[in-house]
C-alpha cells in the first residue's frame, strides 16, 4: 500500500521495454486486418485513438510502467417517492480520491527511486492489451483484465519514463485459467455481447455491449432489454458473479445518499445550481463546470433503474 498526498491506495505494477511497442502495436494491427474490429462508431473513436509509440515529450523513454490501481465498486442510494433504491457504480467511473500526483509520486519515490528521471502520461496506449503483455493481468472471456486478488475492481494507468529497468516483462495474451471451464459471464450478460466460443485475441461483440452506449449522450438502442440495464453508468452484469471477484465484490464504498429532491431535479431534467452541486459532490462522477454533460447520461440511465 502507497500512502499518497491525501490518500492510501493499493497498487501493482510491471515494467516493459519500449522495444515491444511495435508488437503491441501490431496486436491491434492484426485484429484490424482480420476484420474482428467492431464497426460502433463510439467503439471505434476510442480503438483508432490509441498509438503504441513513444511520446514527443520524452523522445529518448526506455520503459513503460503500467499500474493497476484497486478501486471498489461504489454503492449509492436514490430516494424517491419515500422509497430508496440503492444503485451501482463501478470502479472506473467515479472518484476515488487517488489524483495523478499520487501516481508520480508514487512511481519516482517507490518506484524509480533515483533522482532525476522523468515520466510522462501514457495516454494513448491500450492498457488492457499492456497489462496483459506485461503480466501484470490477464484476460477473462468478458474482454476485462483481471488481476490476481483483485480481480476486476481495477483501474489502469500507464507512463513512459527515461529510466531502464532491468527487470521487465513480456508475456503471451493469456486468459485466466478459471475461465477454461466456466460460462457464467456470458450466462448473465443479458445482450449476448460475449461470444460462447471463445476467440483467442479475446474479441466481444462491442456492439451489443451496454457501456458502449450509457457512457455517452444519445439513446441506447432498442435491442438492449430494459432489464439488462444494472449500474449508473457501464455494467457489472458479467463481473459482479465474477468467481475471480468473488473476495472483492463485497468490499465496497458506499456514497452518501441522493434525497428525493436531487433525484427528482435528475429526473425532470431541470437544473437548480446548490443540487447540481450536492449532487456532484456526493456521486463524485461529475464536476458542476461538466454537468451539462454528464447529467443528461445520468439522467437517462437512472430512467432505466428506477422502477
Amino acid at each position: 500500500m502507497y500512502s499518497g498526498t491525501n490518500i492510501d491506495f493499493k497498487y501493482k505494477y510491471r515494467t516493459i521495454s519500449v522495444e515491444h511497442l511495435e508488437e503491441l502495436q501490431e496486436d491491434i494491427n492484426k485484429l484490424r486486418r482480420e476484420g474482428k474490429l467492431s464497426n460502433n462508431e463510439v467503439y471505434r473513436g476510442y480503438i483508432d485513438s490509441k498509438k503504441f509509440e513513444i511520446p514527443e515529450n520524452l523522445p529518448n523513454a526506455k520503459s513503460i510502467i503500467i499500474l493497476a490501481i484497486f478501486s471498489k465498486l461504489a454503492l449509492v442510494n436514490f430516494h424517491l417517492d419515500g422509497k430508496k433504491q440503492e444503485v451501482m457504480i463501478p470502479p472506473n467511473y467515479y472518484d476515488d480520491g487517488t489524483t495523478f500526483e499520487d501516481f508520480e509520486n508514487l512511481i519516482l519515490k517507490k518506484i524509480i527511486k533515483e533522482p532525476g528521471y522523468k515520466i510522462e502520461f501514457a495516454n494513448k496506449l491500450h492498457l488492457k492489451l499492456l497489462a496483459v503483455r506485461s503480466g501484470l493481468g490477464k484476460y477473462g472471456r468478458n474482454n476485462i483484465c483481471y488481476v490476481d486478488e483483485w480481480g476486476s475492481m481495477i483501474y489502469l494507468y500507464a507512463y513512459f519514463t527515461d529510466y531502464e529497468f532491468e527487470e521487465v516483462h513480456w508475456t503471451d495474451l493469456k486468459m485466466m485459467d478459471q475461465c477454461e471451464n466456466c460460462t457464467i459471464c456470458i450466462n448473465n450478460c443479458l445482450t449476448k455481447a460475449i461470444p460462447r466460443i471463445s476467440d483467442e485475441n479475446f474479441v466481444i461483440n462491442v456492439g451489443n455491449c451496454i457501456p458502449v452506449y450509457n457512457e455517452i449522450q444519445g439513446i441506447v438502442p432498442d435491442s438492449i432489454p430494459s432489464d439488462a440495464h444494472n449500474a449508473l453508468i457501464g455494467c457489472m452484469r458479467c463481473q459482479k458473479p465474477c468467481p475471480a471477484n468473488r473476495s472483492v465484490i463485497n468490499l465496497t464504498n458506499k456514497l452518501e445518499d441522493i434525497t428525493e429532491e436531487e433525484t427528482n431535479m435528475i429526473l425532470n431534467g431541470t437544473k437548480d445550481e446548490k443540487l447540481v452541486t450536492s449532487i456532484a459532490n456526493k456521486l463524485k462522477m461529475f464536476t458542476p463546470s461538466n454537468a451539462d454533460r454528464v447529467l443528461p447520461v445520468i439522467k437517462r440511465n437512472l430512467g432505466f433503474l428506477i422502477k
